[in-house]
């Protein structure tokens, strides 16, 4: 389908041709671009409301800043899909998320005006922080402008940025948009603190009063900029005390002003380009912005899949069978359902609810569900302190993002051996997100801390089982569970649950010569490439660890004595990973056997769909079948030969 821009976008390559235009027609760029948008991702997929909802703001900030000599950092980057139209990758826009395409998100390797890469939120701000004081080092005239979210901001590092930004004296911009949004709606007290500047006629209309009074004072008038800035600081004290959190971090505070009003960005945005200093820009969005649906639905707009763009129906695969359910449902169903017999159950979810399916629960029990918003370190720490009053708590917590609490598990909980449930959601690869989202490294990154059981099902049963141990009184450790973005495997899931013993896993077939050694949804890949070399005369045994930490001892020594060949095979990254442990443990107790390691490669893989980045990294039914053939060589031709 061949979708084109508008008059005006199809002008735009760069952001020196939208500064040709003038102020008046910028209305016209933000339609074309905002139904340019529309028209790809209604067809292509990716995010969708994020991007909707800055359309005016992604305008001015090109028209009014020389980009990319000025620095624009967008935080999380979903939104960043007009910045990406605007700055030379309009025609190419197409390819967004796919194999060997453009990135989902800014990417320094893409285009110079993609000054950071982002994928987690809250980085914005120490971001352009960074970029403001190397200008001010340098002695250049170079801008840093910031664009974070309300949700980002809930973040502890966004608000250490701010803490040093308002007393650096560097000259940097933050926008902040807020839509009361991040992908489900946000919570806490800094979203209440928002909405009562917003929602405050009276600081807001005295402050426009006041300042469109002093825009009426003489030129050369006595009245200093000094002198304004006391004035706007009196009558925010008076008026709303609230809004001088911003002002209490040294950070001037403008607003807040209507964001899909393109002509006063503009014009708000000049105005603030001469003011020296950290500042605050306050805009109001709506996520969703021009497209009904997405406004109404912001969650379920956040990223849809392909849609029909006239009638907002969401394309959905159809099947004549009943198909197995994505993990994260297994998981939302399965916490509810032990939650209704063990009353000392938590859930906990850093901004994720929905992606989770924690709100299954949540919406039963909201006060023994919570979602803490973007504060993973929080997240893990709460959870301790629940533990600490006799609380089983299950932290669920998406791979990636697992990495920005590390400390807190080994400080707050593996020390302590404190029993918290971390379930790793979308651990693995993960597909159209790429690297910043992949959840390559939990395996290895936890597997060295003491007093940590990690584990890993294999199928929807296995992950009921684990997730039933973990909860009884006997489990006195923390325990990680981590799966897979997607579906599972078995249809009628819903099985009854059964303790697992802690550190035991299962040999699942027997064999000849060659035994494969699977951690986690994986083995079902093995499991279709023993059926695949069967035709060659190979016979692999299959042994699902299902814990690499304790290892299964007594299942290693069967291995290691029976058969001469070895294939690990994980969905994490082979470096330090489960392959690694079966090679620590084969030195340890002087076995010999050839081992080969199947599993994500230490290099960082890009984006593209899951059957494309499995067969890359070679851990798909194919790559597995291959490498069994290559270490049953002798045995293949000998079979081909008859």
């Amino acid at each position: 389908m061949d979708i084109k821009p508008g008059p005006l976008l199809q002008q735009i390559n760069e952001p020196a041709d939208l500064k040709k235009l003038g102020k008046e027609q910028l209305h016209q760029v933000c339609d074309e671009l905002r139904q340019y948008i529309i028209d790809v991702v209604s067809v292509h997929g990716g995010h969708f409301a994020a991007s909707l909802g800055v359309v005016e703001l992604t305008t001015a900030l090109h028209y009014v800043y020389n980009t990319p000599y000025d620095q624009l950092v967008w935080d999380v980057g979903h939104q960043a899909y007009g910045h990406k139209i605007l700055t030379g990758r309009r025609d190419n826009f197409a390819s967004n998320r796919k194999y060997g395409g453009l990135s989902g998100f800014p990417k320094r390797t893409e285009s110079d005006y993609d000054t950071f890469g982002v994928g987690h939120s809250s980085t914005s701000i120490s971001a352009a922080l960074g970029m403001a004081l190397a200008a001010k080092y340098k002695g250049e005239d170079r801008k840093s402008v910031a664009v974070i979210g309300d949700g980002s901001l809930t973040a502890g590092m966004a608000f250490e940025a701010m803490n040093h930004a308002g007393v650096s004296d560097a000259d940097m911009l933050i926008i902040l948009n807020d839509n009361c949004m991040s992908i489900d709606p946000n919570v806490g007290a800094l979203k209440e603190y928002l909405t009562d500047i917003t929602t405050s006629p009276a600081y807001n209309k005295l402050k426009d009063d006041v300042w469109k009074a002093l825009g009426k004072l003489p030129v050369g008038s006595n009245f200093s900029r000094e002198m304004a800035s006391k004035l706007e600081h009196s009558i925010k004290g008076m008026v709303n005390k609230s809004s001088n959190l911003f002002e209490a971090l040294k950070i001037r505070y403008f607003g807040p002003i209507d964001g899909h009003n393109i002509t006063k960005l503009v014009d708000t945005l000049q105005d603030l380009k001469n003011i020296p200093g950290p500042k605050i820009l306050h805009i109001i969005t709506v996520k969703g912005k021009g497209y009904e649906l997405a406004e109404k639905d912001q969650t379920k707009w956040h990223a849809p899949g392909l849609f029909d763009k006239i009638t907002g129906e969401i394309f959905k695969k159809k099947y004549d069978t009943p198909q197995p359910p994505k993990y994260q449902d297994v998981f939302g169903h399965t916490i509810l359902e032990l939650a209704e017999k063990n009353p000392s159950i938590f859930g906990i979810t850093p901004a994720m609810p929905s992606g989770s399916s924690l709100k299954i629960m949540m919406d039963k029990m909201p006060d023994r569900a919570i979602d803490v918003g973007i504060c993973e370190q929080h997240a893990v720490t709460v959870s301790a302190g629940l533990a600490t009053q006799g609380m089983k708590v299950f932290c669920n917590i998406y791979s990636s993002f697992m990495q920005r609490a590390y400390d807190q598990v080994v400080h707050d909980v593996a020390i302590q051996k404190l029993p918290v449930v971390f379930c790793l959601d979308r651990a693995g690869l993960v597909g159209e997100d790429g690297p910043t989202h992949h959840g390559a490294y939990d395996i290895s990154y936890f597997r060295c801390i003491p007093n940590l059981i990690i584990s890993a099902p294999m199928n929807e049963t296995e992950l009921r089982n684990l997730m039933y141990t973990a909860q009884l009184e006997s489990t006195k450790l923390p325990m990680v569970i981590r799966y897979p973005r997607g579906e599972g495997v078995q249809p009628e899931w819903r099985t009854e649950m059964k303790e697992v013993q802690i550190g035991k896993g299962r040999k699942l077939k027997d064999g000849e010569e060659i035994a494969l050694l699977s951690f986690g949804h994986p083995g079902n890949f093995a499991a279709s490439a023993i059926r695949e070399v069967k035709q060659y005369g190979i016979n692999p045994a299959h042994y699902d660890l299902r814990f690499v930490k304790p290892l299964d001892e007594e299942l290693l020594h069967e291995v290691f004595q029976r058969y001469s060949k070895i294939i690990t095979i994980e969905d994490g990254t082979i470096t330090g990973g489960v392959g690694s442990a079966i090679l620590e443990f084969m030195a340890a107790h002087n076995y010999t056997a050839a081992v080969k390691l199947i599993g994500i490669p230490d290099r960082i893989v890009e984006h593209g769909t899951l059957k494309e980045l499995h067969r890359e990294c070679g851990y798909d039914a194919a790559g597995i079948a291959e490498a069994i053939r290559e270490m049953m060589k002798d045995k293949v031709s000998v079979q081909l030969f008859q």
